[in-house]
């Protein structure tokens, strides 16, 4: 299935993206859970971004960060070569979505939750 990064991963099961790891998983994707938290999601350590590390085959970054920290990690993130980033509710960013765009990936202005509910992950 589709390997998706969660930026902004929180050990917080009250958050969207916590939520998000538990329904990708619910639906067979492998997830890794990236941000600067600190704890697990699911039993998968946080990896702290502020490391930049190396991650492969990314299929998928699912943001959940804010426009306002987004452009530090924009080199980092595409540079991942990721096929698409879903800019979940809160999270779009036109500078961000036009640099992805003009590097081949697919942006999407929707809800990973809503897109996964709805078969269309």
């Amino acid at each position: 299935m589709k390997k998706t990064l969660i930026v902004g991963a929180t050990p917080n099961t009250g958050r969207y993206a916590y939520l998000a790891a538990e329904m990708l998983t619910d639906y067979a994707h492998e997830f890794v859970p990236l941000g600067i938290k600190k704890g697990e999601v699911l039993g998968r350590q946080i990896l702290d971004i502020k490391q930049k590390p190396t991650i492969d085959d990314i299929d998928t970054i699912t943001l959940y960060i804010g426009p306002d920290h987004q452009p530090e990690w924009y080199d980092y993130l595409l540079g991942l070569k990721p096929k698409r980033i879903i800019f979940n509710p809160g999270t779009e960013n036109r500078t961000f979505e036009q640099m992805a765009k003009a590097r081949g990936v697919e942006v999407l202005e929707a809800c990973t939750l809503v897109l996964l509910r709805s078969g269309q992950y």
